[in-house]
């Protein structure tokens, strides 16, 4: 009785562990904007698309072409996308407190501001006001 009982204790730590280690290894970064640098890093930092939500949250799949697009973002306050469309250059501005990044293609009148989300040296998320997200990370 004794055996068994040492034996169930064992096997309880021993799940306990691996159920710790395993949350541990599945952090989440949502919610993490660090600073304006881990966009560029030294000078400037490609991004590709990882996954996409639509305004309901659900996995929006990606296409061929798509997995192809590139957002490039530069030090010093510019952006190039490429894609199998094109490109589309322009200015972008970071607001690390308000956790929003405007970018403004270049010859637009208007430009677009997303929610920052997410935002390390390897992931970026980015939310549009309707609730679509986009999550990016450093190729």
């Amino acid at each position: 009785m004794k055996l068994q009982s040492l034996f169930s204790l064992r096997y309880f730590a021993s799940l306990l562990l691996l159920v710790s280690l395993f949350a541990a290894s599945c952090s989440n970064d949502k919610g993490k904007v660090e600073g304006v640098n881990m966009l560029y890093g030294t000078d400037s930092k490609v991004w590709k698309t990882a996954k996409e939500t639509d305004t309901s949250g659900d996995k929006v799949k990606q296409t061929d072409a798509q997995k192809q697009e590139e957002l490039r973002i530069f030090a010093n306050g510019t952006y190039n996308m490429t894609g199998a469309s094109g490109a589309v250059s322009g200015k972008y501005t970071f607001d690390q407190a308000g956790k929003t990044i405007t970018m403004t293609p270049d010859g637009a009148t208007t430009s677009n501001t997303f929610a920052v989300e997410t935002l390390t040296d390897k992931k970026l998320t980015l939310k549009s006001a309707d609730g679509a997200a986009l999550m990016l990370e450093k190729e």
